[in-house]
Parts: C-alpha cells; structure tokens; sequence
C-alpha cells in the first residue's frame, strides 16, 4: 500500500479528491447521467487543467466499461456511428488548442465548457419531452464537432451529445446504450492523443485508476439502488448548483 501511495504521488487533498471523483464516476455511469461534470471543476482545481484530464480519462474509461455491458443489449449503432466523424474533427482540435494554452487558459476553457454544457442541461430539463431542435445535417455536423472537442478539452460532452440523441426521440434504454457506446469509443480515441501528443497519461495515471476501480465499482452500486430511491429532477438540480460553483470557482 505504502509503494502503490509512492507511485500515485497523492498530497491528503489530491487523494481525496481522486476518491470522490471515482465514486462520482460510477455513480454516473448506472444512475443519474451529467453528475461526472461535478467531478470536473473539483478535479482540475486541485490537479490543473491538462493534469486533471489525464487522470480522469482512464477513471471514464473504466465507467464506461460497467456502463456499455449494462446496457450492451440497448444500442442503436447507426446513431453511434453517425457523428463520429465529426466528433474526432472536435476531438482533434481540441488537441491542437490544448496544445498551444496555458494551463490557466486550460482551467478557464474547462469552466466555460462546463457552464455550457449546465446550460444545455437545465434547458432541456425545462423543456422535457417539448424541446424542439433544428433536424438538419448541420445541425447534427455542429453537435458532433462541439462533442468531440467538449470532450477532449473537458471530458464534458454529455449534455451536447444528449441534445443530439434527443433530437432523434432516441427511448431511454437506447438513449443510455448509444451514449455509453459513443464516449466509450471517443474516450479510447483520446487515450493515444493524451499518453504520446499531451504527454499528460502515464504510469502515475494507470496507477490511480487501478487503485481507484474499488471506488468506481462501489459508486456503480450506489448509482444502480439510489436511483430507484430519490426524486431525480431535485437531486439533478442540487449537482447542477453544486457543479456552477465548482465551475465558477475555476475563474478565480
């Protein structure tokens, strides 16, 4: 334990915010989507911005293993497919900028996205089933730029995605199983770009990630038997406020 501590490199603040940021992203993965942006603006606070990216990427990509055999029988691949194209031009440019920014640039490029992205959310929680949005190829070519570069400076595409699937009156089950495919394969796109081009993935990130699937597991659980047991729009919009300050907290 004493060595795997050593190879983490973790202060008492950086490992408890690692803990919390894995239990949210299991939580995320079978319960409430969206909540993963709480864990965001708290990781890059205490990490930095490129820094934070790096040790969350192989955290999601543990979630999104729990989340695409959950919902392995509810996917819609067409849908799936469709905006990838776009998402790795999104993907890509966000390379390129994240590149040439300083890490105080990166932390307040990260809280501009995610107030965006809380945005989106709040709009169609509103909205509900009543939202309309433009059906037009340039319209599914913009979400799907938006979502790979969201994602890739962030890790906080889902509200951007999810307008796109909403757009399609995707039903639930299918909703979850084509979202979870989609940042499963983007998430695995970014992995060579953030070990060999951002340089910011390495023995110190696995390690973590490692040490972490315990707490990513246990947040899965609780994700799967809280969600049957709480109003969901209310605790929703408590993470929405808990998520803004996080957020807001990155310009200061």
């Amino acid at each position: 334990m004493e060595h795997l501590l050593q190879v983490m490199d973790l202060n008492g603040l950086q490992l408890i915010t690692v803990i919390i940021t894995a239990l949210i992203v299991g939580f995320s993965k079978t319960g409430i989507g969206g909540v993963t942006m709480l864990a965001i603006p708290i990781l890059a606070s205490v990490f930095g911005g490129r820094d934070s990216t790096g040790i969350m990427l192989p955290m999601l990509l543990i979630g999104d293993l729990f989340a695409t055999w959950y919902y392995r029988k509810s996917v819609e691949w067409k849908n799936v497919f469709l905006p990838l194209p776009w998402a790795i031009i999104g993907i890509i440019l966000g390379v390129v900028v994240g590149n040439y920014i300083s890490d105080r640039t990166f932390l307040i490029l990260i809280g501009i996205i995610i107030l965006i992205c809380l945005g989106i959310l709040i709009f169609t929680q509103s909205k509900g089933k009543d939202i309309k949005v433009p059906e037009k190829a340039w319209f599914y070519i913009l979400v799907g730029v938006l979502s790979g570069f969201a994602s890739m400076i962030g890790n906080a595409a889902g509200p951007i995605f999810g307008i796109y699937l909403l757009a399609l009156g995707i039903k639930k089950n299918n909703y979850m199983g084509t979202n979870a495919w989609f940042f499963f394969i983007i998430n695995l796109t970014k992995l060579p770009l953030q070990i060999f081009v951002w340089h910011n993935i390495g023995i110190r990130s696995a390690t973590i990630t490692l040490a972490m699937i315990p707490m990513i597991s246990l947040g899965a659980i609780i994700g799967y038997y809280i969600l049957k047991r709480i109003n969901e729009r209310v605790f929703r919009y408590i993470v929405i406020t808990m998520t803004a300050l996080a957020a807001l907290k990155l310009f200061v």
